[in-house]
C-alpha cells in the first residue's frame, strides 16, 4: 500500500485497533466470559489477515500429538463454506460443506482424525466432545480472536516477510488487531522463512516480536517443504518444465517461488482470490488456454475445491497437479516446540 494511503487511513486504523482493545481488555478481565474444558485446546491462529501458513502447522501440530499418543481433534470455523453451524467431516464432506482447509486435514489424515466445523467455537467444541468423549486435545485453527474459549497453549503464527511488527491495524494495513495482541502468544512462529536465515537475522526477527509480545515467549523459524507434484487427472506426470499456475489462495508468492527456483517456467499465472470457489466457467477458461506441452500446477488447497464433485468431470482429462506442503522447522525449533506441547501429549492432561 502507498505511504500516503497508510497515511490517510491511520485514524480509522486507530478507531479499529480501539475498538478491539476494549474487546479484549474485557476479556482480559473477566467481563465478558470465556470459557475453558476439561481437555486441553491448542489455539493456533495470527493477527493478520491472509494466509501464514496455519493448515500445514495445523497439520504438523496434529502429526505430532498423534505420535506421542494423544487423540486430537481439528476444530475449524470452515471458512468459505455454504453451512451453518456444528458438522463433523465424514466421507460425503465437500469444500462447500465444511470448507477447503477442513477438508485437506480431514482428507490428509485419512478420516482418522475427527475434524469439525462451526463458527460458534464453544458450541462447536460442546458437540465435538459429546460425540466424541474419547478426545484429549483439540486443535483450534484460526482461533486467535475467538476470546470466548480459552486455549491452553496458544500459537502465533507470523511471515518472515510480512512480519506483524512492520505491519498497522485495518484498514491502513491486515492486522485484525493491534501489535499488543501478540501479548497473549505462548509461542510465535515465524513462517514461510527462507532456509538460509542467519542466527542474526533470528535473534532480530526475536528482539521484535518481544518488544510487543511476553519477553519470555519462545520465537521458533518454519520454513516449507514442497514435495512432488501429485496428478488430480489422467497425466500421471508432468510433460515438461512449462506450466500454467492457478491459485486461489493469499499469498501464491512462495509457491511461485520454489517453482521458478526448481526450474518450471509459468507461463501464465491464474490468481484468485483466497478461499475462490471455483466454477465450471473456471475451469472452461483454463482448458482453453492450455497449449501442448503444457500441464497446470495448483495447491493442495485449491485442489480440493476443483475437485467439488461438479467440477470432477471436467478437471479429469486435464493435466492438473497439485503441489503438497509440509512444515519444517529451522535449526532445534521442532524440539522446542515438541517441549511446549509435550504436557498435551498424555491422555489425562487438564487445562
Amino acid at each position: 500500500m502507498p505511504p500516503f494511503l497508510v497515511l490517510l487511513l491511520l485514524p480509522f486504523a486507530w478507531l479499529y485497533a480501539g475498538v478491539m482493545a476494549v474487546r479484549n481488555w474485557l476479556y482480559d478481565k473477566g467481563l465478558k466470559p470465556s470459557f475453558a474444558f476439561e481437555i486441553p485446546l491448542i489455539s493456533v491462529g495470527n493477527l493478520r489477515v491472509g494466509g501464514t501458513g496455519k493448515t500445514p502447522h495445523v497439520a504438523w501440530l496434529v502429526t505430532e500429538l498423534r505420535a506421542q499418543g494423544a487423540k486430537p481433534a481439528i476444530l475449524s470455523r470452515g471458512y468459505g463454506r455454504s453451512t451453518k453451524g456444528f458438522r463433523l467431516a465424514d466421507t460425503a464432506a465437500t469444500a462447500a460443506t465444511i470448507g477447503d482447509e477442513p477438508l485437506q486435514h480431514y482428507q490428509d489424515f485419512g478420516g482418522q482424525i475427527p475434524v469439525a466445523v462451526a463458527e460458534d467455537r464453544r458450541a462447536g467444541l460442546t458437540q465435538l466432545l459429546a460425540v466424541r468423549s474419547d478426545l484429549t486435545t483439540v486443535v483450534l485453527d484460526d482461533a486467535y480472536q475467538h476470546r470466548r474459549v480459552r486455549p491452553a497453549l496458544s500459537i502465533l503464527l507470523t511471515e518472515q516477510q510480512r512480519p506483524f511488527y512492520t505491519d498497522y491495524v485495518l484498514p491502513a494495513g491486515r492486522l485484525r488487531e493491534s501489535r499488543v495482541g501478540a501479548r497473549r502468544a505462548d509461542a510465535v512462529i515465524v513462517t514461510k522463512c527462507s532456509e538460509t536465515l542467519t542466527p542474526a537475522q533470528r535473534e532480530e526477527i526475536t528482539h521484535q516480536v518481544r518488544r510487543y509480545a511476553r519477553p519470555d515467549v519462545q520465537v521458533l523459524f518454519s520454513t516449507y517443504a514442497y514435495g512432488e507434484p501429485v496428478a488430480l487427472g489422467s497425466l500421471k506426470k508432468p510433460p515438461g518444465t512449462d506450466i500454467m499456475l492457478l491459485t486461489g489462495i493469499a499469498q501464491p508468492e512462495p509457491l511461485r517461488a520454489y517453482l521458478t527456483a526448481a526450474g518450471y517456467r509459468i507461463r501464465h499465472h491464474a490468481s484468485y482470490s483466497d478461499h475462490h470457489a471455483f466454477t465450471a466457467a473456471d475451469v472452461a477458461a483454463l482448458a482453453a488456454q492450455l497449449q501442448p506441452g503444457l500441464c497446470v500446477f495448483t495447491t493442495q488447497k485449491d485442489a480440493v475445491r476443483l475437485l467439488e464433485p461438479s467440477l470432477r468431470a471436467a478437471i479429469a482429462p486435464l493435466p492438473v497437479f497439485y503441489i503438497p506442503i509440509t512444515v519444517q522447522f529451522l535449526a532445534d525449533d521442532a524440539t522446542r516446540l515438541r517441549q511446549l506441547l509435550s504436557p498435551y501429549f498424555q491422555p489425562q492432561a487438564v487445562v
